[in-house]
C-alpha cells in the first residue's frame, strides 16, 4: 500500500508550496544516487519523493490527491504508482537540486561508476483527438498519425571535446570570498554531451530527419474536453544519447445530436403527446448506455425531470457514474381537426382541465434546484 505523500515529505496537510519544495530538495538530496551508489532502498525513496513532489507542488493535482487521495490518480496523472526513471526526474525537477552535486549533470541511476554525461531530451509534440460522447463513456483506443523528428539511419555520434561528454562546462574562479565554481550549458553541443560525427544525406545540422509515424494511445474513460494527456517517449526524438520528448494529446469533445453533457451528468429532452400525459404510458429510451424503458404515470406534467442514477459519464477518478436526467416535455399540436378542436373546446370550462397545482408540483426554480442538488 502506498505511503501518504505528506508523510512521504514530512510535511504537515496544511504545509505551503515552499515548504513542500523546500522538504522536497531535502529527501532528494539525501538518496540522491551520487551519494547512495548501488543502494537499491535509496533509489525506491528517491523516486518516492519525486513521485509525491510531482503530485503535492501542482495545485490542480494536490487539490484532487487531498479530497481523493492515491485513487484520484489510478490509471491517470502522477507518475503511474512510482514507475518512473531517473531521466523524468532529473529532467522535471533537475532544478531544485541546485549546486548541490556540481551545478547540474544528474548520473542517471544508481550503482554506476559516478559518471555525469548529460542525457538531452527531445521537444514535446501536441496533438488534438477529437471524441463522440460515446467513446468518453466508453474509453477508447485511438491511432493518430504524427510527424516526428527522430536520428537519421546512419547518423552517428562522439562525445563532445569541450565538455567531455558532461553537458556542461565548470569554471572555477578565485574571489574575495574565495574558490567560486559556476556551471553553464556547452556551447559546442547545446548541452547533449555528443556532438555528431557521421551526418546522413538529408539529415540536418543533428543528425535528426522527420518520419511519420502511428502512435496507439489510450484514452480512459470519463475525460473532459481541453483535458491533457501524456504518452510518454512518442514525442521528438533526440540526438544521440538523448531520450524522446512526449507526446501530449489534447481531447475535443463532439457535442452530440440530442444529449447535452454537464459534468458527469447527461440530459435528455422527451416529448410525449397529451394524449400520454394524461393517460400514461410505457416509452423505451436508446441512449448511450444501451436501451432503457421509462414509464409515464398519468397526469405527467409538462417539465417533469425523471432521473436514472448512472446513466450518465463515469468519473475518470473512478468514483462513480454520473446520472442520466429525462427532461419530459408534452407536446402541444399547432394545428386541429374539426372533431378535435369540438373536443377540447368543450373541455376548455371542464373543471377537470382547469391548472390546479398541488404543493407536491414543484415550481420550475424548485426543479432546477433539485436538479444540481
Amino acid at each position: 500500500m502506498k505511503k501518504d505523500y505528506y508523510e512521504v515529505l514530512g510535511v504537515s496537510r496544511n504545509a505551503d508550496a515552499q515548504e513542500i519544495k523546500k522538504a522536497y530538495r531535502k529527501k532528494a538530496i539525501q538518496y540522491h544516487p551520487d551519494k547512495n551508489p548501488g543502494n537499491s532502498s535509496a533509489e525506491a525513496k528517491f523516486k518516492e519523493a519525486a513521485e509525491a513532489y510531482e503530485v503535492l507542488s501542482n495545485a490542480d493535482k494536490k487539490a484532487r490527491y487531498d479530497q481523493y487521495g492515491h485513487q484520484a490518480f489510478n490509471g491517470n496523472g502522477g507518475f503511474g504508482g512510482g514507475s518512473m526513471n531517473m531521466e523524468d526526474i532529473f529532467s522535471h525537477f533537475g532544478d531544485i537540486f541546485g549546486s548541490s552535486f556540481g551545478g547540474g549533470g544528474f548520473s542517471s541511476g544508481f550503482g554506476g561508476s559516478g559518471s555525469r554525461s548529460a542525457r538531452v531530451k527531445g521537444s514535446n509534440l501536441r496533438i488534438r483527438v477529437k471524441l463522440t460522447l460515446e467513446e468518453i463513456i466508453n474509453g477508447v483506443e485511438k491511432k493518430v498519425k504524427v510527424r516526428r523528428m527522430v536520428q537519421a539511419s546512419g547518423a552517428t555520434y562522439k562525445t563532445c571535446t569541450t565538455c567531455h561528454g558532461s553537458g556542461q562546462i565548470t569554471r572555477i574562479t578565485n574571489t574575495i570570498l574565495g574558490r567560486m565554481q559556476t556551471a553553464s550549458t556547452c556551447s559546442t553541443c547545446g548541452g547533449a554531451g555528443q556532438i555528431l560525427d557521421k551526418k546522413p544525406a538529408g539529415a540536418d545540422a543533428n543528425g535528426m530527419v522527420f518520419n511519420e509515424d502511428t502512435v496507439s494511445v489510450s484514452i480512459p474513460a470519463g475525460v473532459t474536453d481541453g483535458v491533457q494527456l501524456k504518452v510518454a517517449g512518442k514525442g521528438n526524438a533526440a540526438p544521440g544519447n538523448g531520450i524522446a520528448g512526449d507526446m501530449l494529446v489534447v481531447i475535443e469533445e463532439i457535442p452530440h445530436d440530442i444529449l447535452k453533457r454537464e459534468g458527469l451528468n447527461l440530459h435528455y429532452d422527451f416529448y410525449i403527446s397529451i394524449s400520454e400525459a394524461v393517460l400514461g404510458c410505457s416509452k423505451e429510451l436508446d441512449t448511450l448506455s444501451g436501451i432503457v424503458r421509462i414509464k409515464i404515470e398519468p397526469g405527467t406534467q409538462s417539465g417533469r425531470i425523471l432521473r436514472l442514477r448512472g446513466k450518465g459519464i463515469p468519473s475518470i477518478e473512478s468514483y462513480g457514474k454520473g446520472d442520466l436526467l429525462i427532461h419530459v416535455n408534452v407536446w402541444t399540436p399547432k394545428t386541429l381537426s374539426k372533431e378535435q378542436r369540438k373536443f377540447f373546446e368543450a373541455m376548455a370550462s371542464d373543471d377537470n382541465f382547469m391548472p390546479s397545482p398541488s404543493e407536491s408540483d414543484k415550481s420550475f426554480f424548485e426543479k432546477v434546484k433539485d436538479m444540481f442538488s
